[in-house]
């Protein structure tokens, strides 16, 4: 099933500044706090030597600057979540797609490589690698489309047949050539499979109860037959 989205409720589930999910995304590790830190104290440094060095006398600008710099490494996660956010609102349509898990499979990514030395002084190569979890995901239609993710532990409880929902993007108001999608839900698990957390979870919750509702109401009822009467319910009517 492929249901187009209205412009506002498509900028509702991307949004434009950074999510709580986003932000802890490109937090990062301890080590890339670190680094943004650093650039922030070379910041501070740097502006202050300019206005040593140069007299520069526009202190409102060095005051912005400075404070820029110095709170670098607190707004550069929000900075890069929304130019990643960006990138999807770009596209001009969108639309939310359900439908069923028809495979996956696990697959190794080259993510790196390293070059050290051994014991014997001899350079190596080291290959990191990623396992990720690859899903072919696809409707009556016939349409579907292969989504990976990193590998977690709570991908166990996925298995073929579960459905999977997701928000998809295009330039096409039919949606007849996906662009770019978001990350997958599948309610039966509870489950979001995903790089990195697109949609607000709370907002494509409201818009998959819904159209799970619509669905139901538009699904036809099962008339219920007559229940056949025995003998001795017509010889209590003489």
């Amino acid at each position: 099933m492929l249901v187009p989205l209205t412009r506002q409720k498509f900028e509702q589930v991307i949004p434009l500044i950074a999510s709580g999910p986003q932000y802890k995304y490109y937090w990062g590790k301890f080590s890339s706090f670190i680094q943004r830190l650093l650039i922030s104290v070379v910041a501070v440094v740097v502006v202050l030597l300019v206005k040593v060095l140069f007299k520069f006398e526009f202190d409102l600008i060095v005051f912005i600057l400075g404070i820029i710099g110095a709170f670098f490494w607190l707004w550069y996660p929000v900075f890069q979540a929304s130019i990643r956010n960006s990138k999807c609102r770009r596209y001009k349509y969108c639309g939310f797609f359900r439908g069923r898990i028809l495979d996956w499979w696990i697959t190794d990514r080259l993510i790196g490589k390293q070059e050290t030395v051994n014991s014997k002084g001899e350079l190596v190569i080291v290959e990191n690698r990623e396992k990720r979890i690859n899903l072919e995901i696809g409707d009556d239609t016939g349409f579907t489309i292969e989504f990976d993710a990193p590998l977690k532990p709570a991908y166990k409880v996925i298995n073929r047949g579960l459905v999977a929902e997701m928000v998809v993007m295009s330039n096409r108001p039919d949606l007849s050539r996906i662009e770019e999608f978001s990350d997958v839900y599948i309610p039966n698990r509870d489950l979001w499979v995903s790089d990195y957390p697109y949609v607000r979870q709370d907002f494509f919750s409201e818009v998959s109860i819904r159209l799970r509702e619509d669905a139901d109401e538009d699904r036809p009822r099962r008339r219920r037959r007559p229940q056949r009467r025995r003998d001795e319910d017509y010889e209590d009517e003489y």
